[in-house]
């Protein structure tokens, strides 16, 4: 089974306007919300992608319950521990430019992060889990350490989808995949890094310390895919812009859907790329079906 981990989950509420006007008034064109958070957006693609998954992390409030259905009706198992407070409210304003006003969440407590300890004891090695997103600062630092060590003392495999020390302290304990952009690569090499040739000795050196798969985003450039025995480097389809946000998590889903049904790395890096340039060109996230139609536009060349 696979299990994602949202620490600091959240309902994100897109508006979309013509312009933003700084102390003015603003009315919107459109507007929805959904369940916000990087390990939510992987259950919710996996799902999408016939794959079934469980949701963990913290909820509280009418806020927490509003995801804690919402995911129900997805058909999307959860296993959420209840918090006091409540779970926190994203806005996402889509203008000429993408501008984000993110919630600060509720206080987390020793007890709270044990009850999650306990749900993680429970997997197995026939168990996965995706640890995505940031730490609530009312949380330790090592919150993925915590959790990753439990996960080698299970034999339970554990996908990373974090940025700086999060990724780099968790890589001694053996992740079988992590994502991080361009960016995030960069930053964690002290280095800028704007092609796919430029990823691939950075690459190697995560796999050197510890990843078993790395998946590098670049955007419209492409990504790259770096295992022992695999340099890929893909193309992207072409499709208009329209939302960045949960593209990298699709990245995450479209590769372990495949991954868990085929054991073919090739095949789910294909699909994992498909998946999220289909979110990318979607407001909201990507459909099977956009996915599908995407799959073969995706090239595959190997890097010796």
């Amino acid at each position: 089974m696979i299990y994602t981990l949202t620490l600091n989950p959240s309902v994100d509420y897109i508006v979309e306007l013509d312009q933003v006007i700084l102390g003015g008034l603003n009315r919107t064109k459109n507007d929805t919300k959904f369940p916000g958070g990087k390990g939510i957006n992987v259950s919710r693609v996996l799902k999408r992608l016939d794959m079934n998954s469980k949701c963990l992390g913290f909820i509280g409030g009418f806020t927490g319950e509003y995801i804690n259905n919402y995911l129900k009706n997805e058909q999307i198992e959860t296993g959420f521990v209840q918090v006091n407070g409540d779970t926190r409210i994203n806005v996402k304003l889509k203008s000429e430019i993408e501008t984000e006003i993110n919630g600060k969440g509720p206080n987390i407590t020793e007890a709270d992060f044990e009850a999650l300890k306990e749900n993680i004891r429970k997997l197995t090695s026939e168990d996965l889990l995706v640890l995505a997103g940031s730490i609530p600062s009312t949380m330790p630092a090592t919150t993925y350490e915590e959790l990753v060590k439990i996960c080698n003392e299970n034999g339970t495999k554990f996908v990373v989808d974090a940025e700086g020390d999060l990724l780099k302290n968790v890589l001694p304990y053996k992740p079988f995949l992590v994502k991080p952009n361009h960016h995030e690569l960069g930053e964690l090499f002290n280095t800028s890094i704007s092609t796919c040739e430029e990823v691939i000795p950075y690459g190697k050196k995560l796999v050197e310390m510890g990843a078993e798969n790395v998946i590098v985003s670049l955007a419209e450039k492409g990504a790259v895919l770096i295992n022992k025995e695999l340099t890929l480097m893909a193309s992207v389809p072409k499709g208009k812009m329209q939302s960045s946000v949960g593209a990298g998590d699709s990245m995450v889903a479209g590769f372990l859907a495949i991954y868990e049904k085929t054991k073919n790395v090739r095949e789910a890096f294909r699909y994992s790329v498909a998946s999220g340039s289909a979110t990318a060109f979607s407001i909201g996230l990507c459909t099977k079906e956009k996915v599908e139609e995407l799959v073969p536009q995706v090239k595959l060349v190997d890097i010796q």
